[in-house]
């Protein structure tokens, strides 16, 4: 039965999910294409939006693609590609205005649809591969996010937490690649690594806006040119243990500031009935302002200038990260630990639950105030196989007592402490 509000249908081997509704003034329309996380594909994969924002079959200079961005009213376009568990997601955005809300003689949701499909299956070529001279620009262009990760050592520390704690998992990879990959890479390569990528993706089209599923089936099968052999779904995995001590990682770079990282495991997923709990349990050590981490590291005793935590749900993963003096750092590591051992032996406070419990409310209400939101938390079911609405997280949020907190953080498992320090020192 579906609780969601959205309408679901499949056209081309892709899935498409449409939440009729007249409360925006634009249609929110989001596609998720996504892949296994692999050493092999994962520059390529992260490379390839780059290059289809450069220019269409219509439109194959990139002042031509903009150009008809603003013959759509300004239509906004853009893209991400990150990781969501051990998978690779590129996700394709467009926010078109409402036709009631301007003076067209056409459909501009019809229009978008044209654009968007042309952006995904009919992209500027040269001799029947992309075009060298964009392949080569946008390979430079993610080689210098990939660099500028060290710039910022926050990301950096948080990286290579990351890094060495699923040393032999697929989490690893950045969404990005690998610059070791990219001189690789060439317009012919990229072009039927593309190819591939479009036959074997998993694919989920979102649209929220004054439409319906019949009309966005039609679209599909108007201007999404794909020729795919089956349609393609998630295989979320259970978290698998590693049994092993807990492993110190100490790298020594340029920096004033210590970063202090740990990463920890738990079993539990998204598509946990026990989910709520983990949330309640990331929120009250660190999610939020009032959080163990915030309130002992940071302001009673001083130790860090910022102190939190987050939790993957997707992969069943939590992570601290704390920015500290160098010199505090065997302190830092002692009352952090001391933080995680009161919540495995019950030490919450009523305050804590409620303050928790209160500013998730208030996230997943805000959610309902952006489509796009709506259709981010809705994906969440396309990758875990798990469907919970938003009402039915919210009422198992506010059921959690501290038991079952105690019980979730008991399945946290401290698994890697990462410290970035100065060259100087022992």
């Amino acid at each position: 039965m579906n609780k969601t509000g959205f309408e679901r249908g499949t056209r081309r081997q892709l899935r498409i999910h449409v939440l009729p509704t007249k409360r925006f003034k634009t249609f929110a329309i989001s596609l998720y294409v996504g892949t296994p996380l692999r050493e092999e594909t994962v520059t390529r994969v992260g490379l390839t939006p780059f290059v289809l924002r450069r220019g269409t079959e219509s439109y194959p200079q990139t002042i031509q693609f903009r150009e008809q961005l603003e013959q759509l009213y300004g239509a906004g376009f853009g893209f991400d590609v990150y990781k969501r568990g051990d998978y690779q997601i590129v996700q394709f955005r467009m926010d078109t205005i409402n036709d009631s809300f301007v003076n067209s003689s056409d459909s501009l949701l019809d229009r978008s649809f044209a654009f968007l499909g042309e952006v995904l299956t009919k992209p500027a070529l040269e001799n029947g591969a992309f075009q060298t001279g964009y392949v080569q620009q946008e390979r430079e262009n993610v080689r210098k996010k990939l660099e500028s990760i060290v710039n910022d050592k926050i990301r950096y520390a948080g990286e290579r937490c990351m890094e060495e704690m699923c040393k032999n998992e697929p989490y690893r990879l950045h969404p990005l690649g690998q610059r070791s990959d990219l001189d690789r890479i060439d317009a012919q390569g990229l072009y039927q690594a593309y190819g591939e990528w479009l036959n074997n993706a998993s694919m989920d089209l979102y649209v929220v806006g004054d439409t319906t599923l019949e009309e966005v089936e039609k679209f599909v099968d108007r201007y999404f040119q794909l020729n795919r052999s089956e349609e393609k779904g998630y295989a979320p995995e259970q978290p698998k243990a590693v049994e092993r001590d807990v492993q110190t990682v100490v790298e020594r770079l340029d920096v004033n500031q210590g970063k202090l990282n740990m990463g920890l495991r738990t079993p539990i997923t998204y598509g946990d009935d026990r989910y709520a709990t983990a949330l309640m349990y990331n929120g009250i050590l660190g999610g939020y302002p009032h959080s163990k981490l915030f309130v002992n590291v940071r302001e009673k005793e001083s130790l860090a200038y910022y102190a939190s935590s987050r939790y993957d749900g997707h992969k069943g993963i939590g992570t601290i990260q704390s920015g500290i003096e160098i010199p505090n750092y065997e302190k830092a590591v002692t009352i952090i630990r001391k933080q995680l051992e009161d919540t495995q032996n019950g030490a919450i406070t009523e305050l804590e639950m409620t303050q928790t419990q209160a500013m998730i409310r208030n996230l997943l209400k805000e959610m309902q105030d952006s489509a796009f939101e709506m259709i981010a938390y809705d994906f969440n079911r396309q990758l875990s196989g798990k469907e919970r609405t938003v009402d039915e997280l919210l009422s198992q949020v506010e059921a959690v007592k501290v038991k079952d907190v105690q019980d979730a953080a008991r399945t946290f498992r401290l698994d890697t402490i990462y410290f970035l320090r100065d060259q100087k020192g022992e």
